[in-house]
C-alpha cells in the first residue's frame, strides 16, 4: 500500500495532513511526499517525518504542472494500491483499513471511494458526508463512468476519498493533466474503464478550501474542461456515452460552475489561509493542487 502526498507552499497544513496518515489503524503503507520547491517553510516542516521509516521524502524542481509532482510521488510508488492526498486534506483514523478492506474483499475492483467532509480554511464544516450520489455499493466501472458524467462533476470526490489499484493507474498512463480542473476525475475514468467500483457511504477524508487553491483561481474556465473532458472520453469510447448523457452533464456543469462560483464569492473570508510564520518570516501558505470538481 502506497500514500503519495504531493505538496507545495503547504506549511499551514501539512502537518495536520501527515500526521493524519502516519496515525492510521492500517500501518502496513509507504508513504512518499513529494515537494514542489516550495518556498514557505514546507520542506523543512517535513524533514523531521523521516525517522518514520515509512517515510520517504523526494524534492521535484518547480514546474507549472501540478500533475508533474503528483506523477513524481506516483513514480515512486511500489505498493499493489495507491492513494494520494494533497497536503492540506485530512484522512480519518480508519480511511485506509476500511479501503483497503473494501477492495481486497471485491475481486475485480479498481477504485474504491469513499464520502467526505468538507472544511474552510480554519477547520469549520461547510459539508458533511458530502459526494457519491448514486455510487454506493458496488458498479460497473463504465456505470460509475457515465453516472459521474451526467452528474456534470466529480461525483468521487477529491483523491483523498479515494483509493486505487496501482497498476490499472499505470496502465492508464498515470495522472492525466490534458483538462487540469478534472484531472482527478479524468484519471480515475480511465482507471474505471478496467474494472468495477465500490462506493462508501461513510466519510473517510476532509477536503480543505481555501482562497489560494488552483480550483478557485480557474474557476473561469470550469465549465469548458469539464465539457471538453466528457466530449474527449466519448470520443475515446464511442460505446461509452450517449448523446443523452452528454447533454445531461453539460447543462449540469454550467449550472455548478456558476453555482460554484457564488459560493466561493459568498464565503471568501472563511476560505483566507492562515499566515504562518516560518524561520522569522510570515508567508502566505498556498496551496497549488489540481482542481477539484467534485463540489456540485
Amino acid at each position: 500500500m502506497s500514500v503519495v502526498v504531493p505538496t507545495y507552499n503547504s506549511a499551514a497544513f501539512v502537518d495536520a495532513t501527515v500526521s493524519s496518515i502516519l496515525g492510521q489503524t492500517f500501518r502496513d503503507f509507504e508513504l512518499i511526499i513529494s515537494d514542489h520547491s516550495s518556498t514557505d517553510g514546507t520542506w523543512e516542516i517535513l524533514q523531521p517525518y523521516v525517522a518514520d521509516p515509512r517515510v520517504t521524502l523526494l524534492r521535484l524542481e518547480r514546474s507549472n504542472r501540478p500533475e508533474d509532482n503528483w506523477q513524481h510521488a506516483t513514480d515512486a510508488a511500489s505498493g499493489t494500491y495507491l492513494k494520494l492526498v494533497c497536503g492540506d486534506d485530512i484522512l480519518a483514523l480508519t480511511c485506509l483499513e476500511r479501503q483497503v478492506q473494501a477492495i481486497r474483499a471485491n475481486a475485480g475492483a479498481v477504485m474504491v471511494a469513499s464520502r467526505r467532509d468538507v472544511v474552510t480554511a480554519s477547520g469549520e464544516v461547510v459539508l458533511s458526508s458530502w459526494g457519491l450520489p448514486n455510487l454506493v455499493g458496488r458498479l460497473d466501472g463504465r456505470h460509475a463512468i457515465r453516472e459521474a458524467i451526467r452528474s456534470g462533476t466529480n461525483p468521487f470526490g477529491e483523491p483523498a476519498c479515494v483509493l486505487l489499484d496501482r497498476e490499472s493507474v499505470t496502465r492508464a498512463g498515470g495522472w492525466d493533466g490534458t483538462f487540469s480542473y478534472v484531472l482527478d476525475q479524468h484519471t480515475y475514468a480511465r482507471v474505471l474503464l478496467q474494472g468495477d467500483f465500490i462506493g462508501l457511504s461513510d466519510p473517510l477524508a476532509t477536503f480543505r478550501l481555501s482562497d489560494t487553491q488552483w480550483s478557485h483561481a480557474l474557476a473561469r474556465s470550469q465549465y469548458r474542461q469539464v465539457v471538453d473532458f466528457h466530449e474527449s472520453l466519448a470520443r475515446e469510447h464511442p460505446n461509452l456515452l450517449s448523446g443523452s448523457d452528454l447533454r445531461r452533464g453539460r447543462i449540469r456543469a454550467k449550472l455548478l460552475a456558476y453555482a460554484r462560483r457564488f459560493a466561493y464569492f459568498s464565503m471568501a473570508r472563511r476560505l483566507k489561509t492562515p499566515v504562518s510564520p516560518i524561520e522569522g518570516d510570515v508567508v502566505r501558505s498556498m496551496t497549488l493542487q489540481p482542481a477539484s470538481s467534485s463540489l456540485g
